[in-house]
């Protein structure tokens, strides 16, 4: 399989997955709008952060006087997911240059992690298997731009009956049930997720890397039933 074919198959498998990603990205242009930030600080954001989650509780943090320490803690914390991505993907990427090492870990999103980490899986063998990861990477990365701008053009102006959020979850649910195929996997999906809505309604800043260090605990302990 070529190059061209390899990142034209990331770009296409990510593309459904900007339905829920699109409507998010409305939805932070204008918080941030509303929180105080400039046109250009609301843009750039998106491109120096690039992680929506933390991008609106950042606007959120900054609307409400928060010290400027605790945004980044706060920031740093929901962004530390990442960490596992990285950790997942190194097997695959381990033995491509530092220069491509340092663009695919820009590009290493939710969205573009949950496509690409599927397609590393089920077909390892793949040549130039890391141009999967940049079409899926830069797929993502301009349509969250895009709807970055046209939240920060919109302002105030989306009715307030349109609460797009739940497009986000929809989603992700929408690429992982295809993926639960033992019964481990199925234990690791319920253990992260019921101790993700605990740790959560608790305010544990880094709630999501806690719950998915269970999952990983789960799935080591579990993974004796799939024999």
């Amino acid at each position: 399989m070529k190059k061209i074919e390899v990142f034209k198959q990331g770009i296409f498998e990510e593309l459904p997955l900007q339905l829920g990603v699109f409507p998010f990205g409305i939805i932070y242009g204008i918080m941030a709008i509303e929180s105080g930030l400039t046109p250009m600080q609301a843009f750039l954001m998106s491109s120096i952060i690039f992680g929506g989650a933390s991008q609106v509780a950042f606007v959120q943090l900054i609307s409400s006087n928060t010290p400027f320490g605790v945004i980044v803690t706060t920031v740093g914390a929901i962004n530390s997911r990442h960490f596992l991505y990285s950790i997942s993907m190194m097997e695959y990427l381990k033995s491509l240059s530092l220069k491509w090492r340092i663009v695919l870990a820009y590009l290493l999103t939710d969205e573009a992690y949950a496509i690409s980490i599927r397609k590393f899986i089920n077909e390892p063998n793949i040549s130039f298997l890391h141009f999967h990861l940049l079409g899926t990477g830069m797929t993502l990365f301009l349509s969250w731009q895009t709807s970055t701008l046209m939240g920060v053009f919109l302002g105030g102006d989306l009715p307030q009956f349109l609460d797009l959020q739940f497009i986000i979850p929809l989603t992700f649910i929408a690429i992982i049930v295809p993926m639960i195929k033992s019964v481990s996997t199925f234990l690791v999906v319920i253990a992260s997720a019921f101790s993700g809505l605990i740790l959560k309604s608790l305010d544990i800043n880094f709630w999501i890397i806690i719950s998915g260090i269970i999952g990983v605990v789960i799935g080591l302990a579990s993974s004796r039933l799939d024999k």
